[in-house]
């Protein structure tokens, strides 16, 4: 049991997260608009590189400014940017990265400031390098999940999660193309086309380990005008909305269907990209999460899950892999004890997961 002390302490763990994915995130919407629009590749010099070290530099920057021993998991390294062959994207990266700031200043404080120069950035960004485990702070970070998405001007999130001692203690999600509505239906291509429509899109969510889950516009001020969430009531699961992945190489599509029939589920699925599922379902616009494995060896990266576990969880879900143990992020930078992701509210997840056996089980 933490202590009051503790308790406090995660406070400022909680807003300089909420902040640096706020900032982040305005950075990831100026790569759309001004660098990503037609563009479906993920090439060395594609927009969802120039995003992902954009963002994973600004994160970083405010992690080092507030926690200077920590450690951090994160996606990407910084060797594609230096020298003379990295040279046009560190550029570009570079001056997304200074010009990126929160409108309010005592905010922007907070986070740091701005990153000192070109080369800071680049070892900023290496800093994510850390194995991981299941002693100490360590933070997870996912600059841009959902690189598709993003591309495609659909659904994509800014994740961030610190774990101690290999729990989930802080998650948040900024998600810029949901709406900020938490009683908004979720339905298929939702906040499609990356609409900046004033006062109606971009959301974060986030939660604090036994503090319950919230949701927050995102904002170029970063403020926080926060709203409790919480999973929807489920009497009858035939009754569930289920978000899966839109790439079928993330997640068994056939396998999926096939659980929803043994369900009675009548409704089509939701396919979205990201963590914004998570999100979703904790805020009640849909109800069931289901990842189902696509072949025996793949393994989920930890920061793929970390914030969207704690905020289902906190808005009253329950979050565990098709054999319903919880996802263990003690193993270093995947979770590879764990196959597959079924999140549903707690009275129904047991008759989620018995269908999920039964469905992979003939298969066997």
């Amino acid at each position: 049991m933490a202590s009051v002390k503790d308790r406090q302490y995660l406070d400022h763990e909680l807003h300089v997260a909420l902040l640096a994915v706020q900032r982040a995130a305005i950075l990831t919407k100026s790569v759309f608009h001004n660098h990503a629009k037609g563009t479906l590749n993920k090439s060395d010099a594609s927009p969802v590189t120039i995003g992902d070290f954009g963002a994973q530099a600004l994160i970083i920057s405010a992690l080092q400014h507030n926690f200077p021993d920590d450690e951090i998991v994160a996606e990407e390294e910084a060797k594609d940017l230096r020298g003379d062959k990295g040279q046009e994207v560190r550029e570009t990266v570079w001056n997304l990265v200074r010009q990126t700031q929160l409108e309010n200043v005592e905010y922007e404080g907070i986070l740091g400031g701005s990153v000192k120069s070109a080369d800071a950035m680049l070892d900023l960004i290496d800093k994510g390098d850390s194995q991981g485990g299941g002693k100490g702070r360590i933070w997870a970070i996912d600059p841009i999940d959902g690189t598709k998405g993003f591309l495609r001007g659909g659904q994509y999130a800014v994740c961030l999660a610190l774990m101690i001692d290999g729990d989930v203690k802080v998650g948040v999600l900024g998600c810029p193309n949901l709406p900020i509505s938490d009683s908004e239906p979720l339905t298929e291509g939702i906040g499609k086309d990356a609409s900046d429509e004033e006062g109606k899109f971009g959301v974060v969510f986030a939660a604090k380990e036994g503090h319950g889950a919230f949701s927050c516009p995102l904002n170029k001020r970063g403020d926080l005008k926060v709203d409790e969430i919480n999973m929807k009531p489920l009497e009858n699961v035939a009754d569930a909305t289920f978000c899966e992945s839109v790439e079928a190489g993330h997640s068994s599509q056939g396998d999926a269907a096939a659980i929803a029939k043994k369900l009675g589920i009548t409704k089509p699925s939701v396919r979205m990209d990201s963590q914004a599922k998570y999100g979703s379902i904790a805020r009640g616009a849909g109800d069931l999460y289901l990842r189902l494995p696509v072949r025996a060896d793949y393994v989920e990266k930890i920061w793929d899950h970390a914030a969207g576990d704690l905020i289902v969880r906190e808005a009253g879900g329950m979050v565990t892999d098709i054999e319903g143990n919880r996802l263990n992020f003690k193993l270093g930078r995947t979770l590879k004890e764990n196959k597959g992701v079924i999140s549903a509210p707690k009275n129904v997840h047991s008759k989620v997961i018995e269908a999920v056996k039964e469905v992979l089980g003939a298969k066997q």
